[in-house]
C-alpha cells in the first residue's frame, strides 16, 4: 500500500471518529443520494425534504403514522466547504406557476435536517432529535469509485472494448478512428494527449446526451470538470494496448497512465475519503424504463455499472468499533424511478427488473451484513390513472400533461393539455429483459410536474408521490423508532 493510501485511511478514520463523537451527543445519520443519468435525483431530494418539513401524509413511515414526529426543520449547513443543496429554489420550480422540473445538480451538495420525535419504547423512551445530513452527489462520481481498484491498462481495455460494442460504435466513431492512429509506444506528446482526451470526452458527452442513456463510462469528472478543467489530471484517454504490453515511462502510454493515477489521487480519493466513506445509508436512483426502451445491450451496461457501484460501497453491519473508525453503509436502496410513467399494475414488474439488475451484487453486500432493497417509486407523481378503450380492449392508461415538444406516435404536444396514453407493458418475468431480440418499449413522454392546488389558507402542500414513504421507512425509519 502506498504512503498516500495510508494517509487517506488515517484521514478517513479521523473524520469517522469525529462524526461518531458528535453522534454520541445527538443521534446523526448521513444519507447519500445519487442517481444515474436523468433518474430524477434532484427531484427526489427536494420531494423528500418537502414531505418531511411540511408534514405530508406518509403512511409507511411508522414514526409519522404513529404521530411521533413533532417537528422537522432545516438548520444551517455544517460544512463550509460543501455547497448547500438549493432546496428552496428547487421547491419553487416544482410548485410555481411555470411548474418546471429543477435542473440537475452537477456537483456535490449537502443539507441538514433536524427531526424532533418521540422514541417509541425502551429505556430511552421520550423526546429525541435526529440530525439527518443529506449528501447529494452526481451518479458519475459514484461510478468513478470503480477506478480505485483498476490500473490504466485494465481501464483502457474495458473502455475500448465497451466503445466497440454495436450499440456504442456510432457515438464512439470519431474517437475510435483516432485511437487506431495513436501509438502507445510513441513519444509522450502533450498535443497528442490533449487531442485524444478531447475526442474521448466528446464520445462520453454523446453517450450522456442519448435520451436512452443510463450509464456512462468513467471518468465522470470529464463531463463536469469544474476548476480542474484543462488540468493534466483531466487530460488523458484510453489507448489500444496489447494484452501483454505495459505502459512504459517516456511513452504516450506512460504519460496517460501517470495522469490516470493522478485522476484517482486528485479527484476520486478525496471524494471517497471526505464524503463517501462517511455515509451511513445510500439510495441509488435509476431510470430503468429508459434502459428497457434502449434494449438488452443498454440493460447489460446498466447491470455492470450498478454492480461496480455496489462493489465500491463499504457495506456491512456496524459494530461500536467500526462506527468509531471505519463506518459502513448499513442500508442501500436501489430505486427504479418514474413509476408514474406506467400503470400501477406494472409497478411490481418494474421493481422486479430493478431487483434482477442488482441481484448478484446485492447477494455479496447482504453476505457482509448490509440490507439491500429494490423498489419502484416516483418522488413526484406527474400522472393519474384511467382505463381507456382500444377496440375491444380495456387498457390501463396514464393521464398527464406532456412537456411542450414531446412526441408520441408522431403527435407533438404543446405543454398545455392533458393526454391519456397506454404506456405499454413490462415483462412478466424479469429475466426476460436479456432474452435475445427482446425490446420492451415504454411509450411515455416527459410529463410536466403536477398542478398542486393551495389550501384555504393559501398554503401549498407537497405534490403526490409513489412509495416515497416506503423509501423513507427503509432509509431512516429505524433511527426514529
Amino acid at each position: 500500500m502506498s504512503q498516500n493510501s495510508y494517509l487517506d485511511e488515517a484521514r478517513s478514520a479521523a473524520l469517522a471518529f469525529g462524526d461518531s463523537l458528535l453522534g454520541m451527543a445527538r443521534p446523526r445519520l448521513r444519507l447519500g443520494v445519487t442517481g444515474l443519468s436523468r433518474s430524477g435525483k434532484t427531484v427526489f431530494t427536494t420531494a423528500l425534504i418537502q414531505n418531511l418539513i411540511e408534514g405530508a401524509k406518509l403512511p409507511v413511515l411508522k414514526a409519522a403514522t404513529e404521530g411521533r414526529i413533532s417537528r422537522v426543520r432545516l438548520v444551517p449547513q455544517p460544512d463550509p466547504e460543501i455547497p448547500r443543496f438549493p432546496y428552496e429554489a428547487h421547491r419553487a420550480s416544482l410548485n410555481g406557476e411555470a411548474r418546471r422540473w429543477p435542473e440537475s445538480t452537477r456537483r456535490i451538495s449537502e443539507l441538514r435536517v433536524e427531526i424532533d420525535y418521540e422514541r417509541a419504547a425502551g429505556w430511552f423512551k421520550g423526546p429525541a432529535t435526529l440530525t439527518l445530513d443529506i449528501v447529494d452527489y452526481p451518479g458519475e462520481w459514484l461510478l468513478d469509485l470503480a477506478l480505485i481498484g483498476q490500473d490504466y491498462k485494465s481501464w483502457s481495455r474495458q473502455a475500448v472494448g465497451d466503445a466497440r460494442k454495436a450499440h456504442r460504435q456510432m457515438a464512439a466513431s470519431d474517437w475510435l478512428a483516432d485511437l487506431s492512429l495513436r501509438d502507445p509506444a510513441g513519444p509522450p506528446d502533450e498535443l497528442a494527449a490533449e487531442a485524444a482526451s478531447d475526442l474521448f470526452k466528446a464520445y462520453l458527452a454523446r453517450l450522456r446526451a442519448d435520451p436512452e442513456a443510463v450509464a456512462v463510462t468513467p471518468p465522470g469528472r470529464f463531463l463536469m470538470p469544474g476548476d480542474l478543467e484543462g488540468s493534466p489530471a483531466l487530460t488523458f484517454a484510453p489507448l489500444d494496448l496489447g494484452h501483454d504490453s505495459e505502459p512504459q515511462t517516456g511513452t504516450l502510454a506512460g504519460l496517460m497512465a501517470e495522469r490516470f493515477e493522478a485522476y484517482k489521487r486528485v479527484v476520486v480519493a478525496p471524494f471517497f475519503r471526505d464524503h463517501f466513506a462517511r455515509l451511513d445509508r445510500q439510495i441509488v436512483l435509476v431510470d430503468v424504463l429508459a434502459a428497457l426502451d434502449a434494449g438488452a445491450p443498454a440493460l447489460a451496461d446498466l447491470e455492470t455499472a450498478l454492480g461496480q457501484a455496489l462493489a465500491a460501497f463499504q457495506v456491512g453491519r456496524n459494530s461500536w468499533l467500526t462506527s468509531l473508525f471505519s463506518p459502513r453503509i448499513e442500508r442501500v436502496l436501489f430505486a427504479a424511478t418514474k413509476a408514474d410513467h406506467v400503470h400501477h399494475s406494472s409497478h411490481d414488474r418494474l421493481a422486479a427488473v430493478m431487483s434482477h439488475l442488482v441481484a448478484r451484487a446485492s447477494s455479496r453486500a447482504q453476505g457482509a451484513g448490509a440490507r439491500v432493497e429494490s423498489m419502484a417509486l416516483a418522488a413526484v407523481r406527474a400522472t393519474r390513472e384511467v382505463r381507456m378503450k382500444h377496440g375491444r380492449d380495456d387498457l390501463p392508461a396514464i393521464v398527464g400533461v406532456p412537456e411542450a415538444g414531446e412526441t408520441v406516435d408522431g403527435e407533438v404536444f404543446d405543454g398545455l393539455g392533458e393526454v391519456a396514453i397506454f404506456p405499454g407493458e413490462l415483462p412478466e418475468h424479469a429475466a426476460a429483459i436479456f432474452d435475445p431480440g427482446s425490446h420492451w418499449q415504454i411509450r411515455a413522454p416527459r410529463f410536466r410536474p403536477p398542478l398542486v392546488e393551495s389550501d384555504a389558507g393559501g398554503r401549498t402542500r407537497p405534490p403526490p408521490q409513489i412509495r416515497l414513504d416506503r423509501a423513507l421507512e427503509f432509509l431512516i425509519g429505524d433511527r426514529l423508532a
